[in-house]
């Protein structure tokens, strides 16, 4: 072989190497905590909110956060959304069709107005100057139109010479960030840039084996003084209604007002980088990242899945039920019993699953759950009933957690017995009890479901708390004059996650009681230690303990706007110590 040709035939195997890297790693999905995406965080999702606005019940705001924990400062090529990414905001709002209804497609642009220098921003002039082209699809993404081109995405927050300065762009930050939100040829308010990181959490005390709240040590927000760009959309509630639902909801848990909403970003399958300098992208998108219900690849889904979690969308979870699992015999459950490795990470020592709810029922993993009624006529016309969802609820024995974790993250919970509050029912879990929640919507799995017919709880409401529809639970069973009824009535937070997700909502104290059992003793299936007998009140120490569990780290470090976007401006790089 000549030696021109062996240089050619050696360049053309490397060049098929390099394509088939790059196609491996454009196959993965999701956000840090999966390992393929970790190495593209531009299309990396962090975080995904829907909640109806507290200011303009109305409307409806979805707000998706990429790129995870940049560092204000980290100049000269601050962060930004990716060209080569489609961003996208996917809406499910009727469970008799399958797949999405709606989709809202964000593609971005960036030109250097200045390529003589290496600043960000001189004299008026913007580098890597971030534009944006909004499509939406109403025919589960057959077609797309056009609703807003040219969009602003505000400059990195540099610091005030390059954004207050007259030798910068002379203009305050609030003006360039508040002039960015747009208004689309149909309706939807938009905003796409850099925010605060509104999620909050000791992630060094949580991935420390569950160190949270810190046993030694001082607690810290792993997210604080870092920022996110978020895609925020505030959409009216009339767009988002499935066809044929009424204009107005038939009651505040009204069925056809139930939502689904996840977001992803994808890539074209090939990145060829050229020998002068530039690249080519080719071939079919692909999804590299999706979001739905937070913390799921984090702390659900083991490692040698996440990747094909992340591959895969909501609706293929439908038909792949491998990883119904890890929600069946959730891994943190073994950490909150002594029977297994509880006694290994004292900081959830709070949190113990009931193994003898009512003297009958065990929760803990492996065990059988209420699959021991299975064929008992005191299901009949539950939800637990082969007559209603089939073998939904109740698949087999050994899957305990198939009645409450695993439809929070796959179908949402249905005003249907027993998922209703234990006031009422008289001491019988499975009697009719004080309505709460209703974001049933089985059409797909992993996705924040929404009742868009709950009103939002007011910020400054006595009662409005970061922990949701748990708290909601909590007032509805003990404060006056919620618990004094069985009534369908607002409960404030019962807008509040796992019923979509509000910027306060403190997420994961949330889940972390879930998988501790506190949506079974919601319902009546109360923890061990409740003694009918000897103690009337159902409010025992180890109820008690989850719902006074924290990870200790509960708000955000930038208040929240009171406005849209309603996240927060983003951290200063020239004003943050790290």
């Amino acid at each position: 072989m000549k030696l021109n040709t062996l240089k050619k035939s050696r360049s053309l195997f490397l060049h098929v190497i390099v394509l088939l890297c790059v196609t491996l790693v454009t196959r993965a999905s999701s956000h840090r905590e999966a390992p393929l995406i970790s190495s593209d965080p531009l299309a990396d999702n962090t975080d995904l909110y829907a909640f109806r606005s507290p200011d303009n019940p109305d409307m409806i705001t979805i707000i998706a956060n990429y790129i995870p924990a940049e560092l204000p400062f980290g100049g000269p090529n601050y962060y930004s959304f990716g060209e080569n990414v489609r961003y996208e905001i996917h809406v499910d709002n009727d469970a008799a069709v399958p797949g999405d209804e709606i989709i809202y497609r964000l593609t971005f642009n960036k030109t250097n107005q200045d390529p003589t220098t290496f600043f960000t921003i001189r004299l008026g002039q913007e580098n890597a100057r971030t534009t944006y082209t909004l499509e939406r699809s109403v025919n589960g993404g057959a077609s797309f139109d056009v609703i807003l081109t040219d969009g602003i995405v505000p400059p990195p927050n540099i610091g005030p010479r390059s954004i207050e300065g007259g030798a910068g762009l002379a203009a305050s930050y609030e003006e360039l960030w508040s002039a960015a939100v747009a208004t689309a040829t149909t309706g939807e308010t938009v905003f796409a840039g850099p925010v605060d990181d509104p999620f909050f959490v000791d992630l060094g005390g949580i991935f420390d084996l569950g160190d949270a709240p810190r046993q030694n040590g001082p607690l810290r927000d792993g997210l604080a003084n870092t920022n996110v760009h978020s895609i925020a959309l505030q959409i009216p509630i009339s767009t988002l209604l499935k066809a044929g639902a009424p204009a107005q909801p038939t009651s505040i848990l009204d069925s056809d007002y139930v939502i689904g909403v996840w977001a992803s970003a994808s890539r074209p399958a090939m990145r060829t980088l050229n020998t002068d300098g530039t690249e080519t992208h080719s071939g079919d998108w692909v999804q590299v990242s999706r979001l739905g219900m937070p913390l799921t690849n984090e702390a659900v889904i083991p490692i040698g899945s996440k990747d094909f979690w992340n591959r895969i969308s909501p609706y293929d979870e439908i038909m792949e039920t491998s990883m119904d699992e890890f929600f069946y015999n959730p891994e943190l459950g073994l950490y909150m019993d002594d029977d297994q490795f509880g006694s290994a990470v004292p900081a959830l020592g709070p949190l113990r699953i009931q193994t003898a709810s009512l003297g009958a029922f065990d929760f803990s993993n492996g065990a059988d759950g209420l699959y021991v009624l299975k064929g008992d006529a005191a299901l009949a016309g539950t939800a637990l009933d082969d007559a209603v969802f089939g073998t939904l609820l109740l698949p087999a024995p050994g899957k305990p957690r198939s009645v409450d974790l695993w439809p929070a993250f796959h179908t949402g919970v249905p005003n249907v017995i027993p998922y209703q509050l234990a006031t009422g029912k008289g001491g019988n879990p499975l009697a009719a009890g004080k309505p709460f929640v209703n974001n049933f919507l089985p059409n797909g799995g992993d996705m924040l479901r929404l009742n868009m017919a709950v009103p939002p709880t007011p910020r400054d409401d006595a009662n409005f708390s970061s922990l949701g529809l748990i708290q909601a639970a909590a007032i509805g069973l003990t404060v006056a004059p919620f618990n004094e009824t069985a009534n369908l009535e607002f409960i404030p937070n019962m807008d509040g996650f796992p019923n979509g997700r509000r910027l306060e909502d403190d997420v994961t104290t949330i889940e972390l009681q879930a998988v501790a059992g506190v949506v079974l003793a919601a319902v009546g299936l109360w923890y061990d230690d409740y003694d009918p007998a000897n103690s009337p009140s159902p409010v025992t120490p180890n109820l008690l303990n989850v719902l006074t569990y924290s990870t200790g780290v509960t708000t955000n470090d930038k208040a929240f706007r009171s406005t849209f976007p309603y996240v927060a401006l983003p951290w200063r790089g020239t004003a943050v110590n790290q």
